[in-house]
C-alpha cells in the first residue's frame, strides 16, 4: 500500500474548496437532495399526486444529461472559468422562476429539466475534471473530498428547505435554494478558479490534450470495460436516486412527523460523506473495484431494514446510514473508474458520455417507483426491485481487471495494453 504524501493537497487546497463548495451547490444536489422534503408541501399545496411529483426527478435527470454533454463541449471551447461563473449565476436565476409555477404539473417538469441546462458549467464533470487535473498520486482521496459535497448538501438542504416551508411557504424553499450558489461557489469561483500550476490545461485544453494519455471517446465506446462501467453505475445511481427521493416520505408513511423524517434522513449526508473519504483513501491504494463492490452493496442491507424490520427510528437511521455509504461511492468511484481505465486525454467527454448514459437509466427509476407506489400503495416492491440492483450492479465492476497502461500520448491511435 502507498504511503501518504500531502504534497498535492497543500499546493491545491484552495481547488479543492472551491469545487466541494460547487459540487454541494450543483444544480444537480440543489434538487435532488432537497426534493423528498419538498414532495409533501408540494402535494399538499398544490393537490400534485405523490406519484407524479417522482417525474420531475426524471426531467432533472433528462436535463443533466443534456447538460453534461454540452459541459463537456463547452469547457474545450471556453475553458472552464468562464462557463462556470456564467454558468453558477444563470442557476441562481433559473431556481427563481420555480416559486412561478401554474396550476399543470407540468410547469414543475419543465423548470426540473430546464435548471441543469442553465447550470451546466456546476455539474459534477466540470469539478471532477478540475480535480483530476490538479491531483494524480492522490486522485481519489481529492475525488471523494470534493464529491462529499453531495453529502453536505443532503445534510443541510432537507433541514434548510423544511425551515423555509414550515415558516413560509412551499415557495420560499427555492428561494432557499437559489441563494446558495451566488453566495457561496460564486466568490470562491471569481477568487480561485484561475489558470495555474496542473490547471493551466483548462485555459487551454486544445493545446494541451495532445500530451495526455489515454483513449479518445469514439475508442473508449468500443471498449466493453466502458458498458460494463456503464450498466453497473447505472444500476446502483437509479436505485440511490429513488431511494433519496423517497425516504422522506416513506418515514412519513411510517408515522414519523416531517421534521423528525427530515432528521433522519440528514443522517444520510453523514455516511456519505465518511464513506466518500474512506472508499476515496482506498481506491488509492487498493484495487478499486473490488473497494467499490463492497462498498455499494451497503445499500442492499438498508433496502432490507426499511422492507422487514419493524417500525424504529433507530433501525431507521441505521438503514439511511447505510444508503449513504454506497451513495457516497458511487460518483467518486465512476470518476475515478474513467480516469484509470481510459485516461485524461478526453476525459472532460467520456465522463460526460458516461454521466449522461447512468443518468439516463437513472432517469428511469423515479417514473418505476412512483408507478409502483400508485399501483401497490405501498414502497414494498420498490424496495425489492433496490435490493437486487444493490447486489447485481457493484459484482460486475469486478469483472474490469487489472490498470490498462496507454502508449505514449502523441500516438494518436494509442491503445491500452492487454
Amino acid at each position: 500500500m502507498k504511503t501518504f504524501d500531502s504534497t498535492e493537497f497543500k499546493q491545491g487546497w484552495r481547488i479543492l474548496l472551491l469545487a466541494l463548495v460547487g459540487v454541494a451547490t450543483s444544480s444537480s444536489s440543489l434538487l435532488l437532495y432537497s426534493f423528498s422534503s419538498m414532495v409533501v408541501p408540494l402535494e399538499q399545496s398544490l393537490g400534485w399526486p405523490r406519484s407524479e411529483l417522482q417525474a420531475a426527478i426524471t426531467a432533472l435527470s433528462l436535463g443533466t444529461i443534456v447538460a453534461s454533454q454540452l459541459a463537456g463541449w463547452l469547457n474545450l471551447r471556453y475553458g472552464l472559468r468562464r462557463v462556470t461563473v456564467c454558468s453558477l449565476v444563470v442557476l441562481t436565476l433559473s431556481l427563481l422562476t420555480l416559486t412561478r409555477f401554474g396550476e399543470s404539473i407540468w410547469w414543475l417538469y419543465l423548470g426540473f429539466f430546464l435548471v441543469p441546462l442553465a447550470g451546466l458549467g456546476t455539474l459534477q464533470i466540470t469539478w471532477s475534471h478540475l480535480v483530476n487535473l490538479w491531483f494524480e498520486e492522490n486522485r481519489g482521496l481529492a475525488l471523494a473530498v470534493i464529491l462529499s459535497g453531495s453529502g453536505l448538501a443532503a445534510i443541510g438542504l432537507p433541514l434548510l428547505t423544511t425551515w423555509a416551508v414550515t415558516r413560509w411557504n412551499w415557495q420560499t424553499g427555492f428561494i432557499a435554494l437559489a441563494a446558495l450558489p451566488v453566495l457561496l461557489a460564486l466568490p470562491l469561483a471569481l477568487r480561485w478558479l484561475m489558470p495555474q500550476h496542473r490547471a493551466t490545461a483548462v485555459a487551454s485544453p486544445p493545446e494541451r490534450t495532445t500530451h495526455r494519455s489515454g483513449l479518445l471517446l469514439a475508442q473508449a465506446l468500443r471498449s466493453w470495460r466502458f458498458w460494463v462501467c456503464n450498466l453497473s453505475m447505472t444500476l446502483v445511481v437509479s436505485c440511490v436516486v429513488g431511494l433519496v427521493t423517497n425516504i422522506v416520505p416513506l418515514l412519513q408513511d411510517r408515522g414519523l412527523s416531517a421534521m423528525a423524517a427530515g432528521q433522519v434522513f440528514s443522517t444520510f449526508g453523514i455516511s456519505l460523506i465518511l464513506g466518500r473519504l474512506l472508499v476515496g483513501y482506498l481506491i488509492d491504494r487498493l484495487w478499486a473495484p473490488g473497494v467499490a463492490a463492497l462498498a455499494l452493496l451497503m445499500p442492499a442491507f438498508a433496502c432490507v431494514i426499511f422492507a422487514v424490520v419493524a417500525p424504529d427510528p433507530r433501525w431507521y437511521i441505521l438503514a439511511t446510514l447505510l444508503v449513504g455509504v454506497g451513495a457516497g461511492a458511487e460518483f467518486d468511484i465512476a470518476a475515478f473508474l474513467i480516469a484509470r481505465y481510459f485516461g485524461m486525454r478526453d476525459y472532460g467527454r467520456l465522463f460526460g458520455a458516461h454521466l449522461g448514459l447512468i443518468t439516463a437509466g437513472a432517469a428511469i427509476s423515479p417514473l418505476l417507483f412512483g408507478a409502483l407506489f400508485k399501483s401497490t400503495g405501498s414502497y414494498q416492491l420498490m424496495l425489492m426491485a433496490c435490493c437486487a440492483c444493490f447486489v447485481v450492479g457493484p459484482l460486475l465492476l469486478l469483472s474490469l481487471g487489472g490498470y490498462p497502461i496507454f502508449a505514449d500520448s502523441s500516438n494518436l491511435h494509442s491503445q491500452p495494453a492487454q
